[in-house]
């Protein structure tokens, strides 16, 4: 599901979120020996290596607060996300968003990172009253058929979360991860969420 509305935002851009900061974008070089944890989303202001500015397919009925201050996983603030069932009902009825680098960069810019030596993505994910349904958590998959494509994808899902903090691994092992601009997204939709679907994530990172 992600993979086709990739393809379709990727040919008209969503809207850039209001936060969203720019990052350098040269690739960072990393090996098997020497990777270190590198972080999606660590804490509000630290050094986050991608922006969520992709917002699927429009970014109507969608919130995100990457400053959250109540009950983080870890450290002073989570990300919060409250998709809003009842306005994508009268619309397009799925949405998402993507990490990328550069902000709002679906493919026609260079930003990808050089992440070769992670062997998986780890991040922390809890729905505010449980039973929220996730159908897709992806890594890479930005740019196909455009000059910068993502090297490689990877995902997981259907992810039914809990309204407690759990731990999600999407395993990277055997993929080629020379050049990543969408470093972490989601989508879901209303079919697996009839009434309502807000949900915090936190520690997302390259291992």
């Amino acid at each position: 599901m992600l993979l086709a509305a990739v393809s379709a935002c990727s040919n008209q851009p969503p809207r850039t979120h209001e936060q969203a900061q720019v990052l350098p974008s040269s690739p960072v070089k990393t090996s098997a020996q020497t990777f270190e944890p590198f972080f999606v989303y660590q804490d509000k202001g630290s050094r986050n290596r991608f922006t969520p500015s992709g917002y699927m397919p429009n970014g109507e009925c969608l919130s995100l607060d990457d400053g959250w201050q109540y009950d983080p996983r870890n450290g002073k603030t989570c990300v919060r996300i409250v998709y809003d069932v009842a306005c994508s009902k009268e619309g397009r009825q799925w949405a998402g968003v993507y990490w990328q680098n550069p902000a709002d960069n679906w493919g026609g810019r260079k930003g990808g990172y050089n992440l070769a030596g992670a062997t998986k993505l780890v991040f922390w994910a809890k729905g505010e009253i449980g039973g929220e349904t996730i159908e897709d958590f992806h890594v890479g998959g930005i740019g196909t058929g455009l000059m910068y494509p993502d090297s490689d994808t990877a995902s997981i899902g259907p992810v039914i979360l809990s309204n407690e903090w759990r731990e999600y691994t999407l395993d990277l092992r055997g993929k080629d991860l020379s050049y990543i601009s969408g470093g972490f997204a989601w989508v879901s939709n209303v079919n697996s969420n009839p009434h309502h679907c807000t949900f915090y994530l936190d520690d997302i990172r390259f291992e």
